[in-house]
């Protein structure tokens, strides 16, 4: 077994311990790990469950908003040519209801799209986050090489 297969089977443990509740600690104990790389596989989970909701967030999205957004319009023009085309009242009340719903189901996907905003906002907020972490992480490794190299202690 390689080590990137090895390495790709530990982080989907950790994964899945945390998911259960796990803290590092106790991940560290249960999988006889070192906490730094408990840590640097809890720090690339996180980088890439954030790569994986910005790229829902940009790309299915939006195409599933799309989808909607036609379908509805589309619905919306059935519905108002059966209530043209038919004489009978309750068809036509219930085409006008239906109607109605489509107009609300588009005035929604119109104005909800601040919740669209904030996840994008939210995504960035994390990963400057992420970013400030691994170059502090970088430094704190680099720092601890130059004094293990000097041998100061």
């Amino acid at each position: 077994m390689t080590s990137e297969v090895r390495q790709i089977e530990w982080r989907s443990r950790v994964l899945e311990l945390s998911s259960e509740g796990y803290n590092q600690r106790e991940i560290c104990q249960k999988l006889q790990l070192d906490k730094s790389a408990v840590n640097r596989d809890i720090q690339f989970l996180r980088q890439q469950a954030q790569e994986n909701l910005q790229r829902h967030i940009h790309e299915v999205v939006p195409e599933e908003y799309q989808k909607c957004m036609i379908g509805m319009k589309r619905n919306l023009k059935q519905t108002l040519e059966i209530a043209e085309a038919y004489s009978d009242p309750k068809i036509k009340l219930e085409a006008r209801r239906t109607a109605n719903d489509c107009y609300r189901y588009i005035m929604d996907l119109c104005t909800n799209a601040g919740i669209v905003s904030d996840a994008l906002k939210f995504v960035q907020q994390k990963t400057e986050q992420i970013n400030t972490l691994q170059k502090l992480d970088e430094r704190i490794e680099t720092i601890e090489e130059e004094t293990t190299t000097s041998g100061v202690y």
